[in-house]
């Protein structure tokens, strides 16, 4: 399996128009954020978590020739709004993209997205094929995935463990009794938002006493903003299991 993180930043991590910020100003490739993705490539099969608005410019940046499944954490706008660029996809295979989410984000790509759904659709459009998930166990493309019910405040989102990797972005709790799915996981990705506290988000010293109890061969932070500071120096004060992540990182295991 080779993960890649497609972003590593938020809505406000990425380049801001007329910031002069140290992350913004910073020359370092690694504070250079979009937003939060990730690519799995599992035994030819190609997988992508989330389509945010820099969607396309992830897969250009990936050189991503095939995509065979998209699977969604939740319905935020940061994770879903670059949906309609699976049409080249569309265009290379010839097949619809089956995406994976639970009832309520596909609701609400329905709604956002209602030309993709309409029963008449113009030429050219995307073309999906939707699969409703539940808190149990499926399968994308013969791949066992464990969905994991996280809270972002107050909203349920869906982080994911496919064999010895875990995926847990825009969470801010997780009961003892979803955790249990994590242990054992070697590689986990993490939300990190800043250092102060937020409503719907872990912080960074939540994030380092979450991925300590987790116990994770290796820990990689990820929904990183501005307020949580430079790469290098941030790095520096992390326990050696525990990174941040960049956009590009890739992880084999």
């Amino acid at each position: 399996m080779i993960i890649t993180l497609l972003g590593t930043g938020t809505s406000s991590g990425v380049p801001l128009i007329g910031c002069e910020c140290d992350v913004c100003r910073s020359v370092d490739f690694r504070d250079k954020r979009l937003r939060s993705s990730i690519h799995m490539a599992i035994d030819g099969r190609s997988f992508v978590i989330d389509t945010g608005p820099d969607f396309r410019q992830q897969m250009l940046r990936l050189d991503l020739k095939q995509l065979d499944a998209v699977l969604f954490t939740h319905e935020h706008k940061d994770h879903t709004a670059g949906l309609d660029e699976v049409r080249a996809f569309n265009f290379r295979s010839g097949q619809d993209m089956p995406i994976y989410a639970r009832l309520p984000v596909l609701n609400q790509l329905k709604q956002e997205f209602s030309y993709i759904f309409a029963e008449h659709k113009y030429p050219g459009i995307p073309r999906i094929k939707a699969h409703e998930i539940r808190n149990e166990p499926f399968a994308v493309s013969g791949v066992p995935v464990i969905p994991i019910n996280v809270l972002h405040h107050k909203l349920p989102v869906f982080g994911f463990r496919i064999g010895d990797f875990t995926y847990l972005t825009d969470l801010n709790y997780i009961s003892e009794d979803e955790l249990t799915k994590v242990y054992g996981t070697k590689v986990l990705v993490l939300d990190a938002l800043q250092r102060l506290p937020h409503l719907s988000h872990f912080t960074l010293d939540q994030a380092v006493e979450l991925a300590t109890r987790i116990g994770a061969d290796q820990t990689y932070f990820t929904h990183i903003s501005h307020k949580l500071g430079l790469h290098r120096e941030v790095e520096h004060e992390l326990p050696a299991h525990i990174r941040l992540g960049y956009d590009g990182l890739q992880i084999r295991l």
